[in-house]
């Protein structure tokens, strides 16, 4: 990007955590609203500072966690667009505000070691240092990679390990509709997976193991072994987004919703989502009644691109900047190619020429938005150490979900390469 664009000042020190009361009024109407319930397990003795990993899958995410560490201070690790706020003649800094609740900037699934010195700085100072570690709300109410950096970083830290996951978020505010749907009563997990002794004894392999056991969780299933019913009667708008393979004839990019539908516009298929959210075909066959193993169905076909090399999406986009906490800019139009290679993304306009290319090593998944703050619709982004790319793609069959599947799906295989090497 061009220089004359300055940028996020991630050196800061963090600032320790003030405005407790107006976090915790902000906090508590939802969380007795959805009634949460939040249980506790071998916390007794955890005092700060420690450090904090949440599962990710709504912004009542946040809200629950500051009711479950209450009465004690927290920083937390915030995505640069969390920074702004949209207003009625643009867009506004609130990184003064942000600072000073005592957020940390992160550029999304970037390998950031400032970010460990600021955590560092967190635990040192006796505070909670709270992580989101999926990186992205989920797509589908289920558990998403975890980078393998985070064994080490607990092991760097010397504080004891504690996870908070929480259930019902993604069925009461799906990512792919945002709707309140008023579930309630929403469910969360307070678990300390090591002690600063355990921890110091374990390996860093052994450290990820517990995590990803402790982050394995299916939000329809809650919702299911629990009979909580959603009546909200457009339940299913926008599933389409990412249930994009029709499961019936295979065509990509051919799905739709509407009301408590889902459709094919390539075949006709139909299915009906209940108030459990399971799906039903409305003739024939069932094939996916659980909304995840549809997901997945389509993750096993893209791994098949990625293993037959086939793998290749190219599509025009327009491009927006965010190198700071300012507002975004639009730096003009160009081409997203997204391949066996990784992503490469060129693009011109009234700053010049620009290019970002991120190699398949570099990403073990990546932050997409549908609908992105109802602009220009589906976007994937992508980040440096100091810049944030949206690209919008644009008059083109794709889809955004099927790139988040293939940026892990690619990196995966390249991992089983390198380890049969």
């Amino acid at each position: 990007m061009n220089d004359s664009f300055p940028r996020f000042d991630m050196l800061a020190t963090p600032k320790r955590q003030k405005l407790r009361p107006i976090a915790w009024a902000i906090s508590y109407p939802d969380v007795w609203a959805h009634r949460a319930r939040i249980t506790k397990i071998d916390m007794a003795d955890v005092k700060p500072p420690y450090l904090l990993l949440c599962n990710h899958n709504a912004f009542l995410d946040f809200k629950v966690t500051t009711a479950a560490i209450f009465p004690h201070r927290a920083n937390y690790v915030v995505a640069i667009d969390g920074y702004t706020t949209p207003t009625k003649r643009g867009f506004t800094s609130r990184e003064w505000l942000m600072r000073t609740v005592g957020c940390i900037c992160k550029r999304k699934f970037t390998n950031d070691a400032i970010l460990v010195r600021q955590l560092n700085r967190v635990v040192k100072h006796g505070d909670i240092a709270v992580l989101y570690p999926e990186a992205r709300y989920s797509l589908c109410g289920t558990n998403a990679i975890l980078p393998e950096s985070l064994g080490k970083l607990c092991k760097l830290l010397k504080v004891p390990v504690v996870s908070l996951i929480m259930h019902g978020h993604h069925v009461n505010s799906p990512f792919w509709n945002l709707h309140e749907r008023g579930v309630k009563p929403t469910e969360a997990v307070m678990t300390r997976l090591f002690s600063a002794e355990a921890l110091a004894k374990a390996s860093a392999e052994e450290v990820n193991a517990a995590i990803n056991a402790a982050f394995t969780y299916d939000d329809y299933a809650w919702q299911r072994e629990r009979g909580i019913r959603i009546s909200y009667v457009k339940r299913a708008e926008g599933l389409h987004k990412v249930l994009y393979q029709c499961p019936n004839c295979k065509a990509e990019y051919r799905m739709n919703s509407d009301g408590t539908e889902l459709f094919c516009t390539a075949c006709g298929k139909r299915w009906e989502m209940d108030e459990l959210s399971d799906l039903h075909a409305t003739s024939g066959e069932t094939e996916f009644a659980h909304i995840p193993d549809w997901y997945e169905w389509q993750r096993a076909n893209v791994r098949r691109e990625v293993e037959a090399g086939t793998y290749s999406i190219t599509c025009p986009v327009g491009v927006e900047s965010l190198p700071n906490a300012h507002g975004y800019i639009n730096i003009g139009s160009g081409t997203l190619t997204h391949d066996m290679d990784g992503f490469a993304v060129r693009v011109s306009g009234d700053y010049g020429t620009f290019e970002m290319v991120k190699p398949v090593p570099s990403l073990y998944s990546c932050h997409i938005e549908y609908n992105y703050l109802g602009k220009y619709g589906d976007c994937v982004d992508l980040n440096t150490l100091d810049d944030t790319w949206y690209c919008y793609p644009r008059d083109c069959d794709c889809s955004v979900t099927k790139m988040a599947l293939a940026t892990e799906e690619l990196y995966q295989n390249h991992m089983r390469k390198l380890k049969s090497e």
